[in-house]
């Protein structure tokens, strides 16, 4: 569980911060590019590990 909510927490920093950068150009964005993918695949992980748990 807590894996999902890190990976939704993560992946909607990335995303506001890549929305920030649309709007002004900074060399952090592609970095936000990156915690969006990796706050996905946390998100996909923590479903993976509770949908198990739960079994």
């Amino acid at each position: 569980m807590r894996m999902l909510m890190a990976g939704g927490v993560l992946s909607l920093l990335g995303f506001s911060g890549y929305l920030a950068g649309v709007v002004t150009a900074y060399p952090g964005r592609s970095i936000s590019l990156a915690a969006i993918m990796i706050g996905l695949t946390f998100v996909a992980i923590g479903r993976a590990s509770a949908m198990e748990g739960s079994a």
